[in-house]
């Protein structure tokens, strides 16, 4: 479905896998080259979609109370307070990480819990994420069918 939306559908999709929502977006990235984008364009808006749902996520840490992440999330409190003692040592630089799959969600969301400086989370954010992008897309176009 989201392939039928072209470059909007790449952006919903990267965005959605972001969140807490489990989904790869290397699929949506490999169909949107197989239709004939742009290698630049696609990097581009994948990027800006999976950095808009990190930073959502991060939003949730932000306006949430543990508890809740756990209720309603289900995020186990072991495993976020693991995560948020890495933040804690990393500060601001751990979001350079939340393009890996699963910790990164938490990551995020514990970045928001402790009020690490949003506007620096952004930029190291939407950095982490493109060099994702970038290598995915690279190696992506050295198959032999994009």
């Amino acid at each position: 479905m989201l392939e039928n939306l072209g470059l909007l559908g790449l952006f919903i999709g990267c965005m959605l896998a972001a969140t807490v929502v489990p989904f790869a977006s290397e699929s949506l990235l490999a169909g949107a080259l197989l239709m004939g984008y742009s290698k630049w364009v696609v990097t581009l808006v994948a990027t800006l979609g999976n950095t808009t749902g990190g930073m959502i996520s991060y939003l949730l840490g932000w306006l949430c109370k543990w508890d809740w992440l756990e209720k309603y999330l289900r995020v186990k409190k072991e495993k976020l307070m693991k995560v948020h003692d890495r933040v804690a040592r990393y500060g601001v630089w751990a979001a350079l990480l939340t393009w890996l799959p699963v910790v990164g969600d938490l990551i995020a969301i514990a970045m928001g819990l402790m009020r690490v400086n949003p506007w620096w989370t952004l930029v190291l954010m939407f950095i982490g994420k493109m060099a994702r992008y970038l290598l995915a897309t690279g190696l992506l176009s050295l198959t032999s069918w994009i």
